[in-house]
């Protein structure tokens, strides 16, 4: 260890002396009565002391005026360097400053709020920005040289032309190497050039890039594919309470709708009314009661239908039995009391 940094650790003694030099500095700044008592002194460097002094202030609690003071070497007068108003270790300090990117929770969000994103966002990805030619023509075949030496789409296409040009046809007129213009040559040539078939507008980049959802400047990147992912497993995955007591997983309910792209192997939207997660985003492992499979109702129980036997036959009487009443049905006349015959 050096010596100069045994000296710095010490406060000079004048600069620590010179209490009363600070104090005044620091009402000088500060208004009248807010200035405490002196707290301590620490040696920033040699010949170089800050005071520290309570900051009575309301709304400063715990907060300190420093003063530094200091001399030249050889000198025998402190000099004052600066005053400022500092946080000590028990202060009342406002919370760190946070940028609004990562201030902003899910739900803060409201109507008319716009929230901008960055140009080199993680999360997204340029999508697909290129045009096809106006008329879905293929590129223009002018100025390219052909195989014989032409020029141009003629050039290209010289061999295929005219083939009536052999040795054992009739001699042509021809100027630079064409049928001379209105000559039935040039007639039949111009019949027999083969056209480049017409691109179907459902083949181009342009259709196959809108039919695929491509025509946004910018889709998710894989980075934000994964958080996207890792958030709703959060709230809605196999981890929560709620999953861990379903009797069954969201990939076997039928309320399941499945999604598209490659998250439709892990994730989908509930269409369970009752379900705490209905028209959220599900992990497939996820589950609650409301499970279509979990607790199925049974049929109420059909009453057997009845039974008609076809071959016995059961009494039916139209009439009442003669015994059948309390009365007898006949008296006895044989012979009748008080001689009535």
């Amino acid at each position: 260890m050096s010596a100069a940094t045994t000296r710095s650790r010490t406060p000079d003694r004048l600069c620590a002396e010179a209490v009363d030099l600070a104090r005044s500095a620091a009402e000088e700044a500060a208004a009248p009565g807010v200035v405490g008592e002196h707290v301590s002194a620490v040696a920033d460097g040699d010949r170089v002391v800050t005071h520290f002094f309570e900051c009575k202030e309301m709304g400063y609690r715990g907060w300190r005026w420093a003063v530094t003071v200091a001399r030249a070497s050889r000198a025998k007068v402190v000099t004052l360097d600066e005053t400022v108003l500092l946080p000590g270790p028990d202060s009342l300090l406002a919370p760190e400053w946070v940028p609004w990117s990562e201030r902003l929770r899910p739900g803060d969000m409201g109507p008319g709020d716009l929230l901008p994103t960055e140009a080199d966002d993680l999360r997204l990805e340029p999508g697909y920005a290129g045009v096809d030619d106006e008329d879905g023509a293929p590129a223009d075949l002018t100025g390219q040289e052909g195989p014989e030496g032409g020029t141009g789409a003629a050039g290209a296409l010289a061999p295929l032309a005219y083939p009536e040009l052999t040795e054992d046809a009739e001699p042509v007129d021809l100027t630079d190497g064409q049928p001379k213009p209105g000559t039935p040559a040039a007639a039949a040539a111009a019949a027999s050039v083969p056209t480049a078939p017409a691109v179907p507008a459902r083949g181009t980049i342009a259709a196959v890039a809108e039919e695929l959802g491509m025509r946004r400047a910018r889709v998710l990147s894989r980075y934000g594919l994964h958080i996207a992912a890792d958030r709703w497993d959060e709230s809605f995955g196999a981890k929560t309470p709620m999953a861990q007591a379903a009797p069954a997983p969201c990939v076997s309910c039928g309320f399941l709708l499945p999604l598209a792209g490659s998250l439709r192997q892990a994730f989908g939207v509930c269409a369970n009314e009752f379900s705490p997660a209905d028209g959220r985003v599900v992990s497939l492992a996820y589950g609650c009661g409301g499970h279509s499979e979990a607790a199925v109702m049974p049929k109420p129980l059909r009453p057997p239908p009845p039974v008609l036997d076809s071959i016995g036959t059961d009494a039916f009487p139209l009439r009442p039995a003669p015994d059948s009443g309390s009365v007898p049905a006949a008296q006895d006349d044989t012979s009748e009391d008080l001689g009535h015959s």
